[in-house]
């Protein structure tokens, strides 16, 4: 009886519908027909399409809010997710992140040019690379147009030759036979220019909404340049950006093109306005980027010793220039300290000349010898069996002198002998580029280690800080030559000897920490590339916490 009615209610309500549309016209029918069936379609396509956009704009806020609210610097930091070389997949991952990300170039910075800045920096690679992010900051405080940094081309430690010359008259030829075999061997023959060591057209773009950067002066000056009509002057070390305004930039307005022929420490470490720090941070991290060849070479040594492991570098400052100039001859023989004592004097601009090794090395004053270094790294726990890559020239003494610490961890290698001769042939004559390579697998490394707190050992250390306080072990070598000296006289057991080191350096590892300053003795603070922290964006997070009060 249901379904009868039910089956009459259908039948009238169809009549109606017919009745509705002009009787029996099927066309109409039709149409009805075709309208309900594009209307369901067309509803079905908006709900698809609505769906789409929701979950794409979903996907956008969370991007945008994960890297608004992501913790920057964790992002780079290595952990166990990092490095699973075990999964192709992973590490080809790895290899196409390490590639360099072409990204949009910042729009030019648009102001008044009030002159040209030309720059001569002076030293090592590590004190001139420090020295351009100063010179960057300067002539865009200035308002002035930077030409490309020129590097040291005097300095010994670029150049072994002209102390060679300096040696002739005062050693026999037998012994200079011997001096030219220890020095000359992979030092610079060739000095390195700017393009050879860093990426020129990166430098140049990257800082573009800063400052003005070019090759060489404009052709209308260059003439007068390459007559010498202009004027040259080394600025006052540690300065402020007040010096610069006050003095320097009246004589940028009335020479037109000035030259500042010593660029190392000329600006202050502190005192000085957040967004000046920060730029010398941009230009240090961001701007100079090394050359192509050299980042390459860089990512295959690190591939190689990835391969088997963690591996820390041990940056061993006992070459034998280093020795000489600083006097420092503990371990060596007689023969030895003689040979460093005449390269000290043949050298003029080296000023210091008599020397008290020993009283310096007491004052810690002196790097640590390789045997200081492996008893060192013993007592810190470090693993016998990790490798250790040695960034260094040719430590003074070779074999020899290295067989305590290869004897305790046998795992230590060098550039030379994790890569072909042909690898290295482009860099071989130029210790700058060669310092360059050791200074990028510094930066990748598990534990960094200097030895010596010099430019590098700064440099470096204040880069990993920026890459997310990467370990670096910052050794106080006045206490520890006082304590290895208890140790070997007997005072001290081993388990005790080990306990303190590893108790004193406990808060010595690279982690946060304001800089030590020192009102009116700037050589004695903390130096701003060590740990620039006005970069550093979990300092900031962790001002009140115990390890911002880290002291040296």
């Amino acid at each position: 009886m249901c379904k009868a009615e039910k089956s009459l209610y259908q039948r009238k309500l169809w009549e109606m519908k017919v009745k509705f549309l002009g009787g029996g016209d099927s066309s109409k029918i039709d149409k009805f027909k075709n309208s309900l069936v594009s209307k369901s379609r067309m509803s079905l396509w908006m709900i698809r399409a609505m769906t789409v956009l929701l979950l794409w704009s979903c996907f956008v806020h969370l991007v945008a809010v994960g890297g608004m609210w992501g913790p920057r610097l964790l992002k780079g930091w290595p952990s166990c997710f990092n490095h699973h070389h075990d999964f192709p997949m992973a590490a080809a991952a790895q290899e196409l992140a390490s590639l360099p990300i072409k990204i949009a170039l910042p729009p030019k910075r648009i102001y008044h040019n009030n002159g040209y800045l030309m720059v001569s920096c002076n030293g090592g690679l590590n004190q001139m690379r420090a020295a351009i992010c100063d010179m960057v900051t300067i002539a865009r405080y200035m308002n002035v147009t930077l030409i490309v940094p020129e590097l040291d081309k005097t300095s010994f430690w670029n150049d072994p030759r002209l102390l060679l010359l300096l040696l002739l008259p005062s050693i026999s030829h037998s012994e200079l036979l011997l001096l030219l075999l220890k020095v000359v061997d992979g030092c610079s023959y060739v000095s390195s220019e700017f393009k050879d060591i860093f990426d020129v057209d990166h430098f140049i773009t990257s800082l573009r909404d800063e400052v003005r950067i070019l090759k060489e002066v404009p052709p209308r000056l260059k003439r007068r340049v390459e007559l010498g009509v202009y004027h040259t002057m080394p600025p006052i070390s540690w300065s402020n950006m007040s010096y610069y305004q006050d003095q320097i930039l009246p004589l940028v307005k009335k020479h037109k093109v000035l030259q500042l022929n010593k660029t190392d420490t000329r600006l202050a470490n502190n005192e000085l306005p957040v967004e000046v720090q920060k730029l010398r941070c941009r230009v240090n991290f961001n701007g100079l980027r090394f050359t192509p060849k050299i980042e390459e070479l860089g990512r295959r040594v690190v591939k190689i010793l990835r391969e088997k492991g963690p591996f820390l570098v041990l940056h061993l400052r006992y070459e034998m220039d280093m020795l000489a100039f600083s006097g420092c001859s503990h371990g060596c023989n007689r023969y030895e300290e003689e040979e460093l004592t005449r390269m000290r004097y043949a050298y003029p601009w080296w000023k210091e000349k008599v020397i008290d090794s020993e009283l310096k090395r007491k004052e810690g004053l002196c790097p640590l010898t390789p045997e200081e270094t492996a008893l060192t790294l013993s007592a810190l726990g470090i693993d016998r069996n990790v490798q250790i890559y040695i960034a260094a020239g040719e430590i003074y003494g070779g074999k020899r002198r290295l067989k305590v610490l290869t004897d305790v961890f046998p795992n230590v290698v060098r550039k030379e002998t994790l890569l072909d001769s042909s690898d290295l042939s482009f860099c071989k004559n130029h210790s700058s580029q060669m310092a360059a390579l050791d200074y990028l697998i510094s930066l990748e490394s598990d534990i960094f280690v200097p030895t010596y707190y010099g430019n590098m050992a700064k440099v470096v250390e204040g880069h990993r800080r920026f890459l997310g306080f990467k370990k670096t072990i910052e050794l106080n070598r006045k206490f520890l030559v006082n304590l290895i000296d208890e140790y070997y006289q007997g005072m001290l057991s081993w388990e005790v000897f080990s306990t303190t080191v590893k108790a004193f350096h406990a808060t010595r590892m690279g982690g946060p920490k304001k800089r030590l300053v020192i009102p009116n003795r700037p050589k004695e603070e903390d130096y701003f590339y060590a740990n620039p922290y006005e970069c550093l964006q979990l300092l900031h997070e962790n001002e009140n916490a115990d390890s911002v009060d880290e002291t040296k």
